[in-house]
């Protein structure tokens, strides 16, 4: 009963309030990336957006004919990289990256990261469990 009662005065003073409540919508895996399109690449950190629901890398990669592409890597959320460890030090601009994970389905350069490896060696896994994403990443496309 009395969780009945705090939703509906919840409920309530939303109405009242009349201002518009921004809603960010979360997604599945599968919504946006595709597990057949693995991809694996380097690249150069041009920034990084810590922002909800997940924290977006955006890199320029070199292509074979000395060319460069910008991709936009999407990560696990902020607080879920906190916890392992990665803050907004661990990764800035200029920093030499390995990107391993999932094109998206439109085949714009967007991925959902899986691994980051630095130019050291040290790995981050960047995907968040439970989003429906593969399980182990068959390496695959390079751009």
């Amino acid at each position: 009963m009395r969780t009945q009662l705090a939703l509906v005065i919840g409920g309530l003073s939303l109405l009242v309030m009349g201002t518009p409540v921004p809603v960010s919508a979360h997604h599945a895996f599968a919504a946006e990336f595709d597990s057949k399109k693995p991809v694996s690449f380097k690249g150069t950190v041009k920034k990084v957006e810590w922002v909800n629901p997940h924290v977006w890398i955006h890199i320029d990669v070199k292509k074979a004919d000395g060319s460069l592409e910008a991709w936009a890597i999407e990560g696990g959320t902020p607080n879920v990289l906190f916890r392992r460890g990665f803050n907004k030090q661990s990764l800035t601009a200029g920093t030499e990256i390995a990107i391993d994970g999932y094109q998206a389905k439109d085949g714009t350069r967007r991925a959902n990261g899986r691994d980051l490896t630095f130019a050291d060696g040290r790995r981050l896994f960047l995907g968040s469990s439970g989003t429906g994403a593969p399980y182990e990443l068959r390496r695959g496309n390079q751009p």
